[in-house]
């Protein structure tokens, strides 16, 4: 008459079912999979200024995440180092505010009634899906 499984045996199978169903690992993209696709984010240009032009884009990140790269422009951290602005341009040294998107859309850091220009390829993705507004697909830019 052959053995049932042991209580360990048991005990270790429902562990490992257990395990598996509260994974934390699931089926998103990886790190370096949205690196390559980019992110919508909020860009405005300092200058100096505590308001500059502004603009909404995709923006792709280098393999380590501490380089943002935004139509040929280069962009990296000031680690905190700079005042009213979080990166800067490594060409041209200038000083940048570059954040997520809000769905409010108070993006800007000093807020303000400027227009802010959103690039064609992301216009559907941001009015859809950050600002929960498909209504506004066609609007080419915000003023909030």
């Amino acid at each position: 008459m052959p053995k049932g499984p042991t209580k360990k045996a048991a005990a270790l199978a429902n562990v490992i079912e257990r395990g598996s169903k509260s994974s934390s690992i699931n089926s998103s993209a990886t790190k370096k999979a949205v690196a390559s696709i980019g992110r919508i984010m909020y860009i405005e240009r300092k200058a100096g200024g505590l308001t500059g032009t502004a603009r909404i884009g995709r923006v792709t990140f280098s393999k380590t995440g501490r380089t943002l790269y935004y139509r040929g422009q280069k962009f990296q951290s000031l680690k905190g180092a700079g005042f009213k602005s979080n990166y800067y341009d490594v060409d041209s040294g200038e000083n940048y505010w570059i954040s997520g998107p809000k769905r409010n859309g108070g993006d800007s850091l000093y807020g303000g009634r400027t227009p802010i220009e959103i690039d064609d390829d992301v216009r559907e993705e941001y009015w859809r899906d950050i600002r929960r507004q498909p209504e506004r697909v066609r609007e080419k830019e915000t003023w909030k």
